[in-house]
This record gives C-alpha cells, sequence and structure tokens, in this order.
C-alpha cells in the first residue's frame, strides 16, 4: 500500500504532455518519456519513471519531467525521431539527447543531471579535481588555455555527453604525479591511473574518447554490450557464475583481469576485456549453448565469435588466444551471412514458442494450436472437394456411356459408318443379280 500510495504521489511530479509542448518546451529542459499505451515495456517504466519525477524534484532540479502518448501525437514524436517504445529523450534548446541506458531510476537521474549541466564543467582546485575523481571512475580532463584542440574538446563534448563527463582545469590543478608533455593535452583517469590523448597514436579524438570511456574491465550485461559495439572494439568476455566462489570460475575471472590491467598497452586499442553473469544472454547472442565458465571473445560489428580451442589455464593462454584472433589464426564463428540470418530467423521462433509454452501452456495451445487447426480444416475441405469432383465427373463418364447403350441411334459418324456399310453390301448383291440377268438373257 505504501508502495503504491508513493508511484500514486510520483505521478504528480511528471506532466502529461500535447500538442502544446513544442512550442513551449525551449524555454526549459525537459526529460521526456514518450510511450505507447498498448506497450508491455512503457507500462513497466511508468512507476520508474513517477520515481524519477520525484527524485528530480526533490533535488531542486531544473529538469521538467513529462511524458507524451506517441500515439496520439505522432506528427510530434516523429518530429524527435521517435522509432520505438519507450523512448526517453532529454530536450536542451534545440538538442534532443538519447537514452539509451538501463531502466533504472538512478541511471535516468544521473544522465538527466549530467546532460542538462554544462558541456565543460570546470575544476578551480585540486581539493575539487580529487573530489570529482572519486566520485567517477572515468574522467576525461582537458588541460591548458584556448586551442583549436580545446574547440575539438567541446565539439566531441557536445556528441558524448550522453555517456560521459568532461571536465577543464588548469595545469596547477592537476596532481603533482601528471607529467604532461606538451601543452593543451587531453587525458582520462581511470583504472588507478591516466593516460593522455596522443593524435598521432590514437588518431581521431572522438574516437578516441569513444573508446576510452569504458573502464579496462567491466561487469557486462545486454546494455554495455550494446554501447561497446560503438567503441569496435572486441569484447573478451568470461561468462561465469557470480554466486558460484569454485576455483575454476574464480579463475578465469582473475585471468581476465590480470590481462585488462598487465597488458593494457599491448591490447586497449583493440580489445575490452570483462565477465558475464550467466550464459542466457550470450546464448541467446550466439545461438548456441556455452557450457560455463567458459570465455569468448564477440565482435559486435559484425556478430561474429571467438571460442578458445584448448582450455584457458593461465594469463599466458589467454595472451596467446588474443594474438591468434589479431594475427587471423583463429577460428571466427557466427557473422552476418544469409545462413546466419537465416538461422537466426529460425532460432528466434523456437525461442519465442518455447518461451510462450514455458510461461503459460495455455496460451501457447491456443496461439498455436488454432491457427494449425484452421489449417487442418481448411486443407481437408479441399481434399474432400477434389475428391466429389472426381466421383461426379465419374459418374457422369458411366452415365453417357449408359445412354449409348440404351439409344438406337449412335453418333453421326457411328451412323455414316454404318450407312456406308449397308450402301457396299447392297451395291455387292446388285451386282451378283445384274450379272445372272444378263447371263439368262444371253
Amino acid at each position: 500500500a505504501v508502495v503504491a500510495h508513493v508511484v500514486a504521489s510520483g505521478a504528480g511530479f511528471v506532466e502529461d504532455l500535447d500538442e502544446s509542448f513544442k512550442e513551449n518546451r525551449k524555454e526549459d529542459i525537459w526529460l521526456v518519456d514518450f510511450y505507447a499505451p498498448w506497450c508491455g515495456h512503457c507500462k513497466k517504466l511508468e512507476p520508474v519513471w513517477n520515481e524519477v519525477g520525484i527524485e528530480m524534484r526533490n533535488m531542486g532540479s531544473p529538469v521538467k519531467v513529462g511524458k507524451m502518448d506517441a500515439t496520439s501525437f505522432s506528427s510530434i514524436a516523429s518530429e524527435f525521431g521517435v522509432r520505438g517504445y519507450p523512448t526517453i529523450k532529454l530536450l536542451k534548446g534545440d538538442l534532443a539527447y538519447n537514452y539509451r541506458g538501463p531502466r533504472t531510476k538512478d541511471d535516468i537521474v544521473e544522465f538527466a543531471n549530467r546532460v542538462a549541466g554544462p558541456l565543460i564543467r570546470p575544476l578551480p582546485s585540486q581539493h575539487m579535481f580529487e573530489h570529482v575523481q572519486k566520485r567517477h571512475r572515468v574522467l576525461f580532463v582537458y588541460v591548458g588555455g584556448e586551442s583549436p584542440l580545446k574547440e575539438k574538446y567541446i565539439e566531441v563534448a557536445s556528441e558524448l555527453i550522453v555517456y560521459t563527463y568532461f571536465f577543464s582545469a588548469s595545469e596547477d590543478v592537476v596532481p603533482e604525479y601528471v607529467t604532461l608533455p606538451e601543452l593543451p593535452a587531453v587525458m582520462v583517469f581511470k583504472d588507478g591511473t591516466y593516460f593522455v590523448y596522443d593524435e598521432y597514436e590514437d588518431g581521431d579524438l572522438s574516437s578516441w574518447i569513444n573508446r576510452e570511456r569504458f573502464q579496462g574491465y567491466l561487469h557486462v550485461d545486454g546494455f554495455t554490450l550494446y554501447e561497446l559495439g560503438d567503441t569496435g572494439k572486441l569484447v573478451a568476455i568470461a561468462v561465469i557464475d557470480d554466486k558460484n566462489s569454485s576455483v575454476e570460475h574464480t579463475r578465469l575471472k582473475s585471468i581476465i583481469q590480470e590481462v585488462a590491467r598487465d597488458y593494457r598497452d599491448h591490447f586497449h586499442r583493440n580489445f575490452q576485456f570483462g565477465h558475464m553473469d550467466g550464459n542466457d544472454y550470450i546464448n541467446s547472442l550466439l545461438m548456441d549453448d556455452l557450457t560455463i565458465p567458459t570465455i569468448v571473445v564477440l565482435n559486435t560489428s559484425n556478430q561474429q565469435y571467438f571460442l578458445p580451442d584448448r582450455h584457458i589455464e593461465s594469463t599466458e593462454d589467454m595472451v596467446q588466444f588474443i594474438n591468434n584472433i589479431l594475427d587471423g589464426t583463429a577460428e571466427a564463428q557466427g557473422g552476418d551471412g544469409l545462413l546466419q540470418r537465416i538461422k537466426r530467423i529460425i532460432y528466434d521462433a523456437k525461442s519465442t514458442i518455447v518461451s510462450v509454452f514455458k510461461s503459460s501452456p495455455l496460451l501457447g495451445c491456443f496461439l498455436f494450436g488454432l491457427p494449425l487447426g484452421v489449417i487442418s480444416i481448411m486443407c481437408y475441405g479441399i481434399c474432400t472437394a477434389d475428391t466429389d469432383g472426381e466421383v461426379f465427373e465419374h459418374e457422369g463418364v458411366k452415365k453417357e456411356i449408359g445412354d449409348r447403350e440404351l439409344t438406337d441411334e449412335g453418333s453421326e459418324e457411328e451412323q455414316e459408318e454404318e450407312k456406308n456399310g449397308k450402301y457396299t453390301e447392297l451395291s455387292d448383291g446388285e451386282l451378283k443379280q445384274k450379272d445372272l440377268l444378263e447371263k439368262k438373257k444371253d
């Protein structure tokens, strides 16, 4: 009852938006849920969205929380690029930022506060720098004055603010242990250390930040794996059971962590490391049943994956496996070819049927039994109709033959043949009689 009361009261902090929103929205910053009344995922998000409304109001945030029925106001939803339900967007001036993270209250609130704030947040003191470092696992910092690099940094921040924070600081604010080869510079602080952007080695700044916005080692889930697809990296995962404390499960996890830490300079440009709890998601992704614990390397760009050809016993074995992938000697499985797409369709259909029957056998029998029953009746009707037609035709032929036997007259051809036959017989008789008369006359 208490939860129901809180959720119901939370609805008062979420505004129902209509067509007037299009004209009035630029006066404020809006966090909007575009939903469809019939969408199950939208209904599941509704209590979370009410909690978001409460949290943003209690924090005194300038962000207003609203929701819009995208089916009733389809033109407005289409203008904002809504393609599915629910779609969460933060609207700030002329810009619209998509939210693609986990649909939890904390993650959504953190996204709103990050995007609603300034693109580049200044760090005026060492104390503030240390405070921000403790709060953020990954921290991008620009050091220096005005420069083309700073302009590029601001441009990248406007694009990637949906994923991470961007800060700026002067050289005297940076921790003493940091060594900068030159100024201006862009750095990332993560994994207990820092890395300086090098245009010649790291390429485009946007690509570098997109690759480095994750920690070296992650707890990978479906949302994280989806985001990792934008980095262009291969993802090396230890698929384990977090609740299983056996030696094998903990050993594979430790091996991945050691490679991510000790071989970062060798592999960080091409690989992301982490572990995944359970094999349900990975099985659906690979369309295969992986026995855990195991290690798999995913190429999210083309849906290929690599499995070790022998048991991974040590860090050296894992390093060798990664090198085999890089030099092309490891066998790639899966992919996005035609056969794999057909296999995916069959697998998804099979999974859907199995899940329906597991969750509700009666519903499964109705959904799949009714169409099969209708098709069976149609087939039976078609076959029966053909058989009756053949019997009717057969009886018609018999009747026609019987009528021929009962009638005195045959067909015109038969009558003609009989006339010709009679004419031939009479003609022969007349000839014989004529011969006798001629002999008598002689």
